[in-house]
């Protein structure tokens, strides 16, 4: 009953999607794809206690409206590159001890081949450690961290994406970024809808260990709200939020869910605009969950 409820309000918004995209598709090329098809990276995890191999049976996919058919499900065992980004800004509600203490977390618990990078943020961003997976120099490194300045977060989640992330591309592809921080931007240049478009055409998740907000959930100007900041960042890159107080269970679970739930999807788009942005919904059968980034680049190269 659970999973047929859950089917029947998918459609249902599938319905109203495809109202939407009707008129769009109408006036594009809308066609089936002959090339390549196209890859998603998921996150999938049992929560029935079942031992079995989640299997692309277990998975339904709608791409702006329109069923589409699974052509192969994978496990990726490919290692991660994880940048973990640290508000450092004057009015951050943390202690220095306690930033540290946060990253130190992940330090050790990140597995064989995997590699962490560490940049602290205000009003510029700056390296703290490079890539490394040695748990005593990435701890050595953290007596640089301060507090000072405004955050600039969105200029500083640019710079991780462009300048740290996008140099391993294709080659890398598991991709996240654990920010520390309560979501507030002051000051930065790059603006909010852009940052979150670029983690998403690069495929990054992004994590957060959310601090309680420095500013009362005061309105922003042309930009969300803090706590709003974190979510639409992790839900729309699909990532998840843990409490700054749960840093040491929040390190363990990202780590092992890089390393042991990730999935690599592929499907060749059909009846689909080659030009319009791609939402896609997933379904999952009952006991099984499963997320991945909400919106994905058109289909045309």
């Amino acid at each position: 009953m659970k999973i047929a409820a859950e089917k029947a309000l998918i459609l249902s918004l599938c319905f109203l999607l495809g109202v939407v995209f009707a008129a769009a598709q109408s006036r594009r090329n809308v066609k089936t794809s002959e090339e390549g098809g196209t890859i998603l990276s998921l996150t999938v995890s049992r929560s029935d206690g079942k031992t079995e191999p989640i299997r692309l049976e277990n998975l339904h996919l709608y791409e702006n409206a329109v069923e589409q058919k699974i052509k192969n499900l994978s496990y990726d065992a490919s290692p991660a590159r994880i940048v973990l980004l640290v508000d450092n800004s004057q009015t951050i509600q943390p202690s220095i001890e306690q930033l540290q203490a946060a990253v130190k977390e992940f330090a050790y618990e990140i597995f064989e081949g995997d590699e962490i990078f560490v940049v602290a943020y205000d009003e510029k961003p700056e390296i703290i450690q490079e890539w490394t997976d040695d748990a005593k120099k990435i701890e050595a490194s953290l007596a640089t961290f301060r507090k000072q300045g405004n955050p600039h977060l969105f200029d500083a989640l640019n710079a991780a994406a462009n300048e740290v992330l996008l140099p391993l591309m294709p080659g890398t592809r598991k991709t996240a970024v654990v920010l520390i921080s309560d979501g507030l931007d002051r000051g930065s240049k790059t603006n909010f809808e852009n940052i979150l478009a670029e983690l998403q055409n690069q495929n990054i998740t992004l994590y957060a260990l959310q601090i309680p907000d420095r500013t009362g959930g005061a309105y922003r100007r042309n930009q969300p709200k803090a706590p709003a900041v974190i979510a639409q960042l992790t839900e729309g890159t699909g990532g998840r939020v843990f409490d700054f107080e749960e840093s040491q269970v929040a390190a363990k679970t990202i780590c092992d869910e890089l390393r042991k739930n990730r999935y690599l999807l592929s499907y060749q788009p059909t009846n689909i605009s080659t030009y319009d942005a791609r939402r896609v919904f997933l379904v999952a059968d009952e006991g099984i969950s499963v997320r991945t980034k909400a919106v994905h680049p058109p289909n045309v190269k």
